[in-house]
């Protein structure tokens, strides 16, 4: 009626399931960057950085932030422009084409941070360079508000907003050296 391999196999599975839920839960900060609302900021910085010949991963990008988030980026030394999160996409994606850097890759790195958390909301300034390697321009530096919210045991980013500092528009003092 039954066969003898099967009834072989199940000492051989009850070990095996026996091992796997002894194993630790191990899980690295790159995939669940959501702990602190430090590494969220962290975590969008890396997902926007990129090498030659690869994109972005955007669903990880939007992971970061909650549906009704709001973006407001510089466009120019006079104009700002307000994204809803697919729109800061769509406005990356179009940038990454039209300065073709998907063949030089994209670098943004975090030059120095200032938070704030106070319960389930945080505050962090962010100074930062953004950079197209092998470009004749230098780094371009810039200044990015962040405001996040905690909920659902997870830090999520609800609005950016940046500037551009100039001659006129030093850095904030929190940010200086």
């Amino acid at each position: 009626m039954y066969d003898r391999k099967w009834l072989l196999m199940i000492p051989m599975t009850i070990v095996l399931c026996l091992m796997l839920v002894s194993l630790p839960l191990e899980v690295s900060a790159e995939e669940t960057p959501f702990d602190t609302a430090q590494s969220v900021v962290e975590e969008l910085y890396k997902l926007v950085t990129f090498d030659p010949g690869v994109k972005p991963d955007w669903d990880r990008v939007r992971a970061l932030f909650i549906d009704e988030a709001v973006i407001v980026i510089r466009t120019s030394r006079t104009e700002t422009s307000v994204f809803s999160v697919d729109g800061f996409i769509g406005d990356f994606v179009t940038f990454i084409e039209n300065a073709n850097v998907e063949k030089t890759g994209f670098v943004e790195r975090i030059i120095r941070t200032k938070s704030m958390v106070f319960g389930d909301i945080a505050h962090i300034l962010v100074l930062y360079e953004a950079n197209i390697p092998g470009s004749q321009r230098g780094p371009q530096p810039g200044v990015d508000s962040f405001q996040l919210i905690r909920r659902n045991g997870r830090w999520w980013i609800a609005s950016v907003v940046n500037e551009i500092p100039t001659a006129n528009r030093p850095l904030p003092a929190e940010l200086q050296e």
